[in-house]
């Protein structure tokens, strides 16, 4: 694969940045992505290892050393259909994943793993420059009817594949705009929405058809993501459809049940990231929470707690500090324990790099402050013993705090959409689905299939990718008898 002995003879060579003085200015993606000479080291690097351990490392299980060798070998085209092959949007996930398929890397147990991530964001770059990237129609229509009810990219994959199949798609989305969490939620300088625009006029062209401010169920709750202006109740969906697809996201946010929760300027992060999307996308907004000229503290040191970070920042933040409740992961991670799985190590984002204090092993309190308007965050060190979290005695703390954001995860899909349906929950509150054996992806629910957060919970958007995929095999195997597509 690649150059035989490419991986001795070569660096890995990361995508470089604008720097953060530049990218500050706007909300632009500021990567800049490899050059086709760069693609072309980075492919060589990959090894002969045997047994790829980056394909199962991959939740889509994209097929990494053969495109790394042909992007060595510069033949992009057919690069791009090995990567479409297993990836219906290979854009999203070169952009936003964390890449699980690097940490499986054999090259890196010893050295810095291949740059996939990187290379694929060239591949599928290069199949838009060149208009590679077409609608692939199906040759023939089955008659039978899909309502996919969510537009993130579980949704998306699952729709796309099966229209393809030939069925007639019919996607359902609560906000405004096509695209869920990956439209209302990822930041623009993270991945600029015009991605997903040019996927929905593809999937348009194949015969997939959009509904956007359409609720599906019955009592939701008011939220800046429910701009419905319609609503379908699930009994009429499931009559007038052959099959129902729910590929929601993960929408109810862990809570802080501390004092002085109720205060002015504590808000979900999932209340804040939609609205500048929105803001950027033309909407005017009468009541946006901005962070100029504020204090902003961000509890939680996921990716989410990051968006609040890069975005606080670019809207002018007097200061940024985001606090972790586990403890600092080492900087590095014990690879011969580890590999090939996910590692647990400190990932310092370009959010970071941008201004942000961070802490770790801080638990908050409380929050005090005048007029019902937050004004300081009271915090105490805690540590770890055997799994269990105790305070530091006399650690107490407190911070100026203007802006609070919580983003520490979110815990399940909106309960009142699987309630309408009927669907049986597990023990975390998903939909009830098995992805094994015959009926997998079937709800207790006549017709009904469940993919992406919605089945899974909170999850990265490869693992949507794939769910949506597995789950359009599903549905055509329940319609058809038999299914042609992917597993």
């Amino acid at each position: 694969m690649g150059k035989i002995t490419g991986f001795m003879e070569f660096q890995r060579q990361e995508e470089s940045y604008l720097p953060p003085a530049t990218r500050l200015k706007n909300y632009a993606e500021f990567v800049i992505p490899l050059t086709n000479e760069q693609a072309k080291v980075q492919g060589a690097r990959c090894m002969d290892c045997g047994i790829p351990f980056c394909n199962n490392g991959c939740p889509v299980n994209n097929i990494i050393p053969d495109w790394n060798d042909l992007v060595y070998r510069g033949n992009y085209r057919e690069a791009l259909d090995t990567l479409h092959s297993t990836n219906n949007f290979p854009e999203f996930t070169g952009r936003i994943c964390p890449a699980p398929c690097e940490a499986a890397c054999t090259l890196g147990i010893s050295e810095d793993p291949v740059g996939i991530k990187s290379i694929e964001h060239k591949i599928i770059d290069e199949g838009w420059e060149h208009g590679w990237v077409i609608p692939q129609p199906a040759a023939k229509q089955t008659g039978k009817k899909v309502a996919v009810v969510g537009s993130g990219p579980a949704g998306l994959a699952a729709a796309q594949q099966l229209a393809r199949a030939g069925h007639a798609v019919t996607v359902f989305e609560k906000s405004d705009r096509i695209g869920g969490l990956l439209r209302y939620g990822i930041p623009d300088f993270k991945m600029e929405k015009s991605h997903i625009d040019r996927r929905v006029q593809q999937m348009e062209a194949e015969g997939v058809v959009f509904r956007t401010s359409v609720l599906i169920g019955k009592d939701f709750p008011a939220n800046v993501n429910n701009m419905a202006k319609e609503t379908i109740f699930p009994e009429d969906l499931q009559k007038d459809f052959d099959a129902v697809v729910l590929a929601g996201g993960s929408e109810s946010p862990r809570d802080l049940p501390v004092p002085g929760r109720e205060l002015k300027g504590v808000h979900f992060a999932m209340d804040f990231l939609p609205q500048q999307n929105r803001v950027n996308a033309g909407d005017k907004l009468k009541d946006q929470i901005k962070a100029t000229g504020k204090h902003v503290v961000v509890i939680g040191g996921g990716d989410t707690g990051s968006d609040c970070v890069g975005t606080s920042n670019r809207h002018g933040a007097a200061s940024v500090t985001q606090f972790e409740l586990m403890p600092m992961p080492p900087e590095q991670e014990n690879k011969p324990l580890v590999w090939p799985y996910w590692p647990t190590k400190l990932r310092t984002s370009s959010s970071h790099e941008e201004g942000c204090e961070r802490d770790w092993a801080v638990a908050t309190k409380r929050l005090e402050g005048k007029g019902g308007k937050v004004e300081k965050l009271i915090a105490c060190r805690v540590e770890w013993k055997d799994g269990k979290m105790a305070e530091v005695p006399n650690s107490e703390f407190e911070m100026k705090a203007d802006l609070v954001f919580l983003a520490m995860g979110f815990v399940s899909p909106v309960a009142t959409i699987l309630d309408a349906f009927a669907v049986d929950k597990d023990a975390r509150g998903n939909a009830k689905a098995s992805t094994d054996g015959e009926g997998c992806y079937k709800t207790s629910a006549a017709k009904v299939f469940a993919a992406g957060d919605m089945r899974r919970g909170q999850s990265l958007v490869v693992w949507a990718i794939r769910e949506g995929r597995q789950c359009a095999r599903a549905v055509d195997e329940f319609l058809m008898g038999s299914s042609e597509l992917p597993r």
